[in-house]
């Protein structure tokens, strides 16, 4: 039986840095690039910030929106959508990014880091 290890919450910024439908980027421990995503719906989302197409880490430079009732960031580079919730690319389901948990505390924003 392996142990699971536990998790670890970072803060990264306050929710009010995070206007909605916008997102910005934070380092975590170890140097990994997180895009922390805010939606209309006051929803909050990480991903990795690097863009998997262009090899950028401008992710949190997207444009946030939803497609089809679910929520996406768009690259600002070619334009490939990735859903919030689970990193899937929308335009080639084979291709997909990091995503991590995140929760608000106290008017802060936390990251889960492995």
């Amino acid at each position: 039986m392996t142990a699971m290890a536990e998790q670890t919450w970072v803060a990264v910024c306050e929710s009010d840095s995070v206007p909605p439908a916008y997102g910005v980027a934070a380092l975590l421990p170890g140097g990994e690039q997180v895009a922390v995503f805010r939606t209309e719906d006051d929803e909050f989302y990480a991903l990795s910030n690097q863009d998997p197409f262009s090899g950028a880490a401008v992710l949190s430079r997207g444009i946030v929106g939803d497609s089809g009732g679910v929520p996406v960031v768009a690259s600002p580079i070619y334009k490939q959508r990735f859903g919030l919730r689970d990193g899937v690319c929308i335009d080639d389901e084979h291709v997909r990014v990091r995503t991590y948990p995140v929760r608000v505390a106290d008017g802060v924003v936390h990251v889960g880091s492995p």
